[in-house]
């Protein structure tokens, strides 16, 4: 760490130093400071200038700083900020109507956050049950995947199998069954096991869990299920939405549609808090007027920046940008691994996609190939000690594919 501190300008390293002293040290970042981004670049306090392959964990798809998204921004700012749901406002119901179409659903619930939107999508999952399914009160049981991410409330880390963020946070909240992630089996067991069974909550990719891809099949087949046994089918696409896999959702890569859909990150570009929680009149009408909300959820700059930013990902054809690019990115990283051992495995969908390095989860090694990226100008970050996902704008060429996947290599050869 000592070496890595005297690579660093002295500008670099005031900032870094800052953030250490006066903030909570609840993440781990790389040691790149950046103050600047247009499309697929960032550029840190130095004038440096980088690939930018985490997209702010797929928040950024349609490229920093997308003019049209920051202009819709500007200039509801300038006009009206905030009423809360006290009052109307002119801009949230034209956004509800425009995202309800967008996505084939009768009814939004806009909230800020990803995690807000999954608590959100509990609520009413356990909220229907009750009244729809008639399961007895607080007797709802909801099942999730082992390895899961689907944030770090209390309730969501009660159902992570991740100790880093579960210890010292109990007691922690019951009516959650865990299964593995990709068994059907599994799966049927469990929903044929109580009568009790709400739902079914689901990453159609698991994104932090180092970009793991179910086998073909197994989304329809776990909906399917779902059906047979009255449970909801909830899809939490916050990181795999919005084109990122190279469909609009990630579950239309199976025909799809969830009973509930959860949407956050991309759905504003990345330029403001905007979450969302879609499902139909059938499910969503449980919800009555003082039940949940947010001071923030559905305020007018969220409406007309995510408009902007779905847009952008329409008018712009961004899914099948990522569902080509991406082919192009997974052979690359292949014949590289076929040249290099230090890759294991590479997979992913669309441009979501990780690399798995030679090493067990307790080594430094992909941290330490990432940081040898950032050195050749692309930064990425390893999740889950060995993997590190690549998932840049969906707004690359395919000549910056090919420029990044000569970097990585460059990088991985340094270590041969």
């Amino acid at each position: 760490m000592e070496q890595l501190h005297q690579a660093l300008s002295s500008k670099s390293e005031a900032f870094i130093e800052k953030e250490n002293k006066y903030g909570a040290h609840n993440y781990h970042p790389l040691p790149v400071v950046l103050e600047k981004g247009e499309g697929v670049y960032v550029w840190d306090v130095d004038g440096k200038k980088y690939y930018d392959f985490l997209s702010a964990y797929s928040a950024v798809n349609q490229g920093h700083c997308h003019p049209k998204i920051v202009g819709a921004m500007v200039k509801q700012a300038q006009t009206l900020t905030l009423t809360s749901r006290a009052f109307y406002n002119d801009q949230l119901g034209p956004y509800e109507e425009f995202v309800t179409e967008y996505f084939g659903f009768d009814k939004v619930l806009p909230m800020n956050t990803g995690a807000e939107a999954v608590e959100t999508a509990l609520k009413i999952c356990r909220k229907w049950a009750y009244e729809v399914k008639g399961i007895p009160e607080n007797q709802a049981q909801i099942i999730v995947c082992e390895n899961n991410f689907h944030g770090r409330t209390t309730t969501i880390i009660s159902f992570s199998n991740d100790e880093n963020a579960r210890k010292s946070f109990g007691p922690f909240t019951a009516g959650f069954i865990k299964i593995p992630y990709d068994d059907i089996e599994a799966l049927e067991n469990a929903l044929k096991s109580t009568n009790n069974i709400a739902g079914f909550l689901v990453e159609p990719i698991q994104g932090e869990a180092g970009v793991y891809v179910p086998a073909d099949g197994y989304l329809a087949k776990a909906k399917a299920l779902c059906e047979q046994y009255n449970a909801l089918f909830i899809a939490d696409e916050v990181q795999t939405g919005i084109a990122r896999t190279g469909k609009l959702l990630a579950v239309h890569h199976e025909n799809v549609q969830p009973d509930i859909l959860i949407l956050g990150k991309a759905i504003s570009g990345g330029v403001y808090p905007v979450s969302a929680v879609l499902a139909n009149n059938a499910v969503m009408n449980v919800i009555k007027p003082g039940q949940h909300g947010s001071t923030f959820g559905g305020n007018p700059v969220a409406a007309a920046v995510a408009i902007a930013a779905l847009e952008v990902v329409r008018d712009e054809n961004l899914s099948q940008n990522a569902a080509y690019l991406g082919v192009v990115l997974r052979t690359g990283l292949n014949e590289i691994a076929s040249r290099n051992p230090l890759i294991t495995l590479v997979r992913g969908k669309g441009l979501l996609n990780a690399i798995v390095i030679n090493c067990d989860e307790n080594s430094d090694l992909a941290w330490d190939i990432c940081m040898k990226f950032s050195e050749y100008g692309l930064l990425a970050k390893p999740t889950h000690g060995n993997k590190i996902r690549l998932a840049p704008p969906l707004v690359i060429t395919e000549t910056q594919i090919h420029e990044c996947l000569g970097i990585i290599e460059r990088a991985l050869n340094d270590f041969r």
